[in-house]
């Protein structure tokens, strides 16, 4: 046999055993959603879900359908706890955020990309080393929660105070607005979109986005703007997802202060959060 040809067959069966390994993956993967499919979904983690107001005020169809979501999301990612023990409250509670701002989109599966969900008990701290120029510097750095490609880190500590006492931050909904932000390939602020509605969405979200980052430059009043805060004026991701946070918590104030804004992210996400957080 030459060595052209025994080359030919090496390959050749190297890409048979990865096709073989795929498609086994797949049919376990498969499986494995079909009995997620029928599994009965547990009075105790919905006696979780009670707490939360924006399940309470979901109609009996979608409790049904985000609670099945819940369930193919809590049983194909993969959990890691640092420094403390995950639990099933846990898993229900960042389950239920990252599959409402996805309950009235069409997707193949609950972020189907996304792999692995670390959870820390408190902020992060740190270090990022840089050389530039013959300088060497060394900074400190918080981190209260990250998304990036298939993983999201999250702050138990944050999640919590939040649940106890909501106002119009919420971290789940933030690292997930990025994650539903990266579907399209870029994390931009501008999510998967119809073309017919992708000039509309940047001119009304880069509009407010400009002007609440020139206020900051400027060291102006925010007014209006303090609803969204500075953090949202660092990019146009940070924007995107801050004011996702503000729709899923205080849609009744963006709303009266950014009626653009809300009709925007109302006909994105395909949710009147104003329904789900009634007073």
């Amino acid at each position: 046999m030459s060595y052209e040809l025994a080359l030919v067959f090496l390959f050749g069966g190297l890409g048979l055993s990865v096709i073989s390994i795929y498609f086994l993956f797949s049919m376990y993967k498969q499986e494995k959603l079909q009995k997620l499919q029928n599994m009965p979904f547990k009075d105790e983690d919905r006696k979780i879900l009670l707490k939360i107001p924006q399940y309470k005020n979901l109609s009996p169809k979608d409790k049904e359908k985000i609670e099945r979501s819940i369930l193919i999301f809590i049983y194909m990612k993969d959990f890691i706890g640092i420094d403390l023990e995950i639990t099933d409250e846990m898993k229900i509670i960042i389950g239920f955020y990252a599959c409402l701002l996805l309950l009235h989109i069409e997707t193949k599966n609950c972020y189907e990309n996304l792999k692995t969900i670390i959870i820390y008990p408190s902020v992060v701290i740190t270090t990022k080393e840089s050389y530039s120029d013959g300088i060497y510097s060394k900074e400190k750095l918080l981190i209260d929660g990250q998304s990036s490609n298939d993983t999201v880190v999250l702050i138990w500590d944050d999640i919590k105070h939040e649940i106890i006492h909501p106002r119009c931050s919420n971290v789940i909904v933030h690292e997930f607005a990025h994650e539903i932000d990266f579907m399209d390939g870029e994390i931009d602020g501008i999510p998967p979109l119809e073309k017919s509605k992708y000039n509309e969405w940047t001119h009304t979200i880069f509009k407010d986005f400009r002007e609440l980052r020139k206020m900051v430059s400027k060291n102006k009043d925010l007014d209006k703007y303090k609803l969204i805060g500075t953090y949202a004026a660092s990019n146009e991701a940070e924007f995107f997802a801050v004011i996702s946070e503000r729709f899923f918590e205080s849609p009744h104030s963006l709303k009266v202060k950014f009626p653009e804004l809300y009709n925007e992210l109302k006909c994105f996400y395909n949710t009147d959060t104003i329904k789900l957080i009634k007073g």
